[in-house]
């Protein structure tokens, strides 16, 4: 068994869980505690990627990526090239379509807290930034989690947009779930049959580590 589209598929997770966690906190905070109206027009666009097939993502971030999209232009400019078929060109269109993923269980978490709570840290002098290390984050550490998990998950698997924007180059851009499609194509049947059990095994695993987290077995003295 080939283990490089395997590591290169948990590296590109590892990376994209990463950042969705440092762009997905403020963005669920703002959506959780906003007053706004209009807010469930960002929650719309957020939520897109659960809905648009992957092909039609991955068209549009290549495009973006491409030498002629936005950010390629501004990659070709600072660095050289364009960031379609490159990994980096990967870790940002995997952040578009795992971002639900990683903001919507944010949002659930930041939504469940005791306001009251929120209210004594603020009459205690605390403000916005320190109640939110302070009493925001412990308290929520459970949707922290299971965003994580999700969406490095959700990244491990995906096929559509990594072939649109990354294609197939070896050490580069070949995922295992790329992987396993060109087993497939050149009937090497054992291979992806091994390559698949593997990725059921870790998906399993990290549905079991959310569903776990979701109902307190690992910490049960958090219920007390």
């Amino acid at each position: 068994m080939n283990a490089e589209p395997l590591l290169l598929s948990f590296r590109l997770a590892a990376i994209v869980s990463l950042l969705l966690l440092l762009i997905g906190m403020p963005l669920a905070y703002w959506l959780a505690f906003s007053k706004w109206r209009g807010k469930f027009l960002l929650e719309a666009v957020v939520a897109l990627p659960l809905v648009l097939p992957p092909t039609v993502l991955g068209f549009y971030a290549l495009g973006a990526l491409g030498p002629r999209g936005f950010l390629g232009r501004m990659s070709q400019a600072l660095f050289g090239h364009a960031l379609a078929f490159t990994f980096g060109g990967l870790v940002i269109a995997s952040i578009f379509y795992s971002l639900p993923f990683a903001v919507q269980p944010l949002v659930a978490a930041f939504e469940s807290l005791d306001r009251r709570l929120l209210d004594a840290s603020a009459v205690l002098g605390a403000g916005r930034t320190r109640t939110f290390l302070r009493v925001i984050v412990p308290l929520a550490w459970p949707g922290l989690v299971t965003a994580v998990v999700l969406s490095f998950a959700h990244t491990l698997g995906e096929f559509g947009v990594v072939l649109m924007v990354g294609g197939n180059l070896p050490g580069i851009t070949r995922t295992v779930s790329i992987d396993i499609y060109d087993r497939v194509q050149a009937l090497d049947y054992a291979g992806a049959q091994a390559m698949s059990l593997l990725l059921l095994a870790i998906s399993f695993a990290v549905l079991c580590v959310v569903y776990g987290l979701n109902r307190r077995v690992w910490r049960p003295w958090l219920a007390k």
